[in-house]
């Protein structure tokens, strides 16, 4: 009898071992299935985060600002061959552009978040690249007229410029003190430029040469004596007198005897397809950020550092 109990005893403690033992396999399989969902689940969410950022980082990439200049107006724009200077390559070419408008360009783009595209085209092909949507602005020394506003809309001003005469050194106007001085003189300016149709027509009794082309045309005109004398703004008069040691800059800025222009004709901005205020706000809140001074100051850079300066 005491056989059989033990027996059954020791049976009974087997099962009972086999159980607990189950029950402890099965608890460790639970964690160990629940280890794994988690690190799944963790591995899923990385994977997530990973592609949500991949997703931002492409949404960013891409972000284009194509800016259409002459690359020839210095020391707002022109071109050299190489990147010296901080000089920005030009758009299918092997050259770059620098000045003050590239400085402007670089400095809107950076702090937007925009890599930058200079577009090289001729002044004439300006506003309607902007119209067409092919750049998406103009930085290239435009003033912001009446005229241009009715094709293209403009930033608030990137540069405050005041209106000088250019003339060689030995001229008989080089002593003038006023616009009524340069009367009878043979002039000319740029093309489709307020120096052109608003500044040169209160000469008294000017002989108007046809416009010229390109700011660079316009100087070589006065350089080789085809004309007496030229109207432009201070920042291209500057940088010419480098270029061109005899010019000499009449300035009448603050005298009763100065050129009449209003305020949209000497304040220079951004111009931009119409319709389009998102960019045009964008680059308004870069321009808040900076007063006079500091166009100022990139201006002055901008002609120290023209090809011709050194």
């Amino acid at each position: 009898m005491k056989k059989s109990v033990k027996k059954w005893t020791a049976l009974l403690l087997a099962v009972l071992l086999t159980v607990s033992l189950s029950a402890c396999g099965s608890g460790e399989g639970e964690e160990t299935t629940a280890a794994a969902e988690t690190a799944a689940g963790s591995e899923e969410t990385t994977a997530a985060a990973e592609e949500a950022g991949s997703e931002t980082a492409e949404a960013g990439e891409g972000k284009v600002l194509r800016v259409a200049m002459e690359c020839s107006y210095a020391p707002y724009n022109w071109t050299q061959p190489t990147d010296e200077n901080g000089a920005v390559p030009i758009s299918d070419s092997s050259d770059y552009a620098n000045g003050y408008d590239v400085m402007m360009a670089k400095h809107i783009a950076q702090t937007l978040g925009y890599e930058l595209e200079i577009v090289k085209l001729d002044w004439d092909s300006l506003v309607p690249a902007v119209q067409s949507g092919t750049v998406d602005c103009v930085i290239a020394g435009q003033s912001i007229t009446s005229e241009r506003m009715q094709m293209v809309d403009f930033t608030d001003p990137y540069y405050y410029a005041t209106i000088i005469t250019l003339v060689n050194s030995d001229s008989e106007y080089a002593s003038a003190a006023s616009v009524a001085d340069l009367a009878g003189a043979t002039c000319t300016s740029q093309l489709n430029t307020i120096w052109y149709t608003v500044c040169l027509p209160q000469i008294p009794e000017a002989d108007i040469l046809p416009a010229q082309e390109s700011a660079p045309a316009m100087l070589v005109a006065l350089d080789s004596g085809r004309c007496d004398l030229v109207v432009t703004d201070m920042p291209t008069g500057m940088a010419a007198c480098i270029a061109y040691p005899n010019f000499k800059l009449l300035d009448f800025a603050g005298t009763d005897g100065d050129f009449e222009v209003s305020d949209e004709e000497i304040n220079i901005g951004i111009s931009l397809q119409k319709g389009n205020t998102e960019l045009k706000d964008a680059i308004n809140s870069v321009l808040a950020e900076m007063t006079p001074d500091d166009f100022t100051a990139m201006m002055d850079e901008a002609i120290s550092i023209q090809p011709l300066s050194n």
